[in-house]
């Protein structure tokens, strides 16, 4: 018996017999068969040790690569669970698949589990590794298998093999004395996984995240193809617990929340200004750009979200209350409202493309587990618009605001942009023939800007495909920000219609779009991707003045006043304290500028100038430094600020 393989370059090899996937990648380098962790077989991942028998196109999976990563988190994952059954026998192990960056295992457990029990799992896991334990895949009856686990005490698994589809085959692991359940692939043995992983912490978790379920305890850990690796991924942990937006706004003054109002933000007078001065530029781009500033009402009939589909869609997420006998929806999005201002008046073809924006204040009952500081909250403003447009400039309209977009964010300090285009998802409204061509729009605007982007099949909107902008920051994350919607369904919906130039009655095509997306999310984004050193443009304080002695008190105060003349965000410190001490003072609070006024610069006409993260101070006149740090806001300069905030 001959069975031909066929490699993803398209090269054919043939074998004599039954091969298995670590005959194969140490047929081809003993590298290879190093850092081989799983086999591919005909687009299903197998276990390295599983024989293929019969002709097959396969690719080795290797440590290194995505695919791989997750073969070594989930047996991370079995290796913690024996290690935990080793040192606390008691304990039943439920559910632990891979994650990103990591792994978990939900335990039942009576006793809680502690950090210091975490470092004894890790140290007995670390053994188990260096043990080098086979790990076997073995087919079983059901029947068996149920039998086996509630034999041992383990209910949970028992009960996931019952619930599974009959016929399913019953796949479990051994590695040394333990068995779990699972489909697998897995290493061939324990000593592959070698020492690149670390427990991190813990958690609670419901069995099956059924709340009216038993609770259980949560492990996580991450893991690594190396320890380099490792390292280096605690570090970034370590420099976001830095960055961490929460802890930031509070130390800088910027923000708080409160139980009695859960998801809603308290902008300080500082933060504040972060906020209006994005707000102000956004305006300001947005009219350059030729969008018309309009607001909207925040409580709308019930029965607009009916026709728009929303109220079908997203019930669960509105906010609703009863007045005079009506039913009303506290506003979860803007588009229903901003095709009710276009509904007003006769539009002709000559009035498209119309673009309407709004700071739009919306309002949606996310779940309270969900909500994270100003990232995740139900309270927020968009920076929403809505291009009204005929067919044939839908594609032209795209491409300018991946254009204008791309603009916005460099001035943000954000430089890798990541594209995806998700396509229509199994529940929607619409024709199949106008999801084919918002579709087609949508991929050409992508490809015509030479654009590298990646395809998310299922993923768009009810009502329209769209592209979703990610920004990568400084220390590696990803951040879903920007969004671009084609909506051939929803301006016919709610009534919408233009004169065409044949005289005939069309309905436009509505282009959905965003760049910050929620303006309180783009601000946590931004304060952690500066670590809350705001360039000069958007720090809430741009320049403070701080006297030596109590004589300069006057030409501070004039300093200031010509700081404030210029149209800088100043403020002056007359305390009697010790000018060291003022400056580390405002240091803390990152301020880009400080302006140390003595009796020299008093009598001199000048100011000595400390910026943010440098010891090194100059003197000037104040008349340059208005100039320069002028220079700085007005081009919107960023790399003083990220230089400081990653030294």
């Amino acid at each position: 018996m001959s069975i031909n393989i066929t490699f993803p370059d398209g090269a054919v090899k043939q074998f004599d017999a039954a091969i298995t996937g670590l005959e194969i990648a140490d047929g081809i380098s003993s590298g290879l068969r190093r850092n081989a962790v799983a086999i591919e077989v005909n687009g299903e991942p197998w276990d390295l040790s599983r024989e293929i028998t019969k002709d097959s196109s396969v690719a080795i999976i290797t440590r290194d690569t995505e695919a791989g990563l997750e073969v070594l988190r989930h047996d991370a994952a079995h290796v913690m669970a024996e290690a935990v059954k080793e040192l606390y026998p008691e304990t039943q192990v439920t559910i632990g698949p891979s994650i990103e960056n990591g792994f978990y295992y939900d335990f039942a457990r009576e006793e809680a589990f502690t950090p210091e029990d975490l470092e004894k799992i890790e140290a007995r896991m670390k053994e188990i590794v260096k043990r080098n334990e086979k790990i076997e895949r073995e087919v079983w009856d059901r029947t068996e298998a149920i039998d086996y686990f509630n034999g041992i005490g383990e209910t949970y698994k028992a009960e996931i093999i019952a619930d599974l589809p009959e016929g399913e085959p019953i796949t479990a692991y051994r590695q040394g004395d333990f068995v779990d359940l699972c489909r697998g692939p897995h290493l061939p043995s324990t000593g592959i996984l070698r020492d690149g992983f670390k427990l991190t912490k813990l958690a609670g978790a419901y069995w099956r995240g059924d709340s009216n379920n038993a609770q259980l305890q949560r492990i996580y850990g991450t893991a690594w193809s190396d320890k380099k690796q490792l390292k280096a991924y605690l570090k970034r942990l370590e420099e976001a617990e830095k960055r961490d937006h929460r802890k930031l706004g509070k130390a800088l003054d910027l923000f708080h929340i409160q139980d009695e109002a859960p998801g809603s933000v308290f902008w300080h007078p500082k933060g504040w200004a972060i906020y209006q001065a994005v707000q102000t530029y956004m305006a300001e781009k947005q009219y350059q750009r030729g969008y018309l500033e309009i607001k909207t009402p925040q409580i709308v009939d019930i029965s607009l979200w009916e026709k728009s589909g929303h109220a079908d869609k997203f019930a669960e997420n509105m906010f609703t209350l009863s007045s005079d006998e009506r039913e009303y929806a506290v506003k979860p999005m803007n588009c229903p409202c901003h095709v009710q201002v276009f509904n007003q008046g006769l539009k002709s073809y000559r009035d498209l493309p119309l673009r309407l924006a709004e700071f739009g204040s919306c309002h949606r009952n996310e779940m309270s587990g969900s909500l994270h500081g100003i990232m995740r909250v139900r309270s927020f403003v968009q920076d929403d618009a809505h291009i009204f447009c005929t067919e044939e400039q839908v594609q032209s309209e795209v491409k300018e605001f991946i254009d204008f977009l791309h603009d916005v964010y460099t001035d943000f300090g954000f430089e890798e942009v990541i594209y995806k285009l998700s396509t229509r998802p199994e529940q929607r409204v619409g024709s199949d023939e106008d999801w084919d061509r918002a579709e087609l729009a949508l991929e050409q605007a992508l490809n015509e800007n030479q654009l590298d982007w990646e395809l998310q099949p299922g993923e768009g909107a009810f009502y329209g495909p769209k592209i979703e902008f990610s920004l990568k920051d400084c220390i590696g994350r990803v951040w879903q920000c920007g969004t671009v919607q084609v909506d051939f369904s929803m301006p016919g919906r709610l009534g919408a219609e233009y004169i065409a130039e044949d005289g005939s009655k069309q309905v436009p095509v509505m282009v959905h779009r965003a760049i910050l997306g929620s303006i309180e999310r783009f601000l946590g984004i931004l304060i952690e991707q500066h670590a809350g050193a705001l360039p000069a443009w958007l720090a809430p304080q741009q320049v403070m003045v701080a006297t030596i002695v109590t004589d300069a008190n006057d030409y501070a105060q004039e300093v200031a006043l010509a700081l404030r003349n210029a149209g800088m965000r100043a403020e002056v410190d007359l305390r009697n304290e010790k000018i060291g001490y003022k400056v580390r003072e405002h240091s803390l609070q990152k301020i880009p500028a400080i302006l140390c006024i003595g009796n020299r610069e008093a009598e001199d006409g000048t100011i000595a100038v400390r910026r943010f993260g440098s010891k090194a101070q100059t003197v000037m006149p104040l008349e340059d430094f208005i100039e320069q740090f002028g220079i700085e806001i007005e081009e919107k300069q960023v790399f003083e600020a990220q230089a400081a905030a990653n030294e």
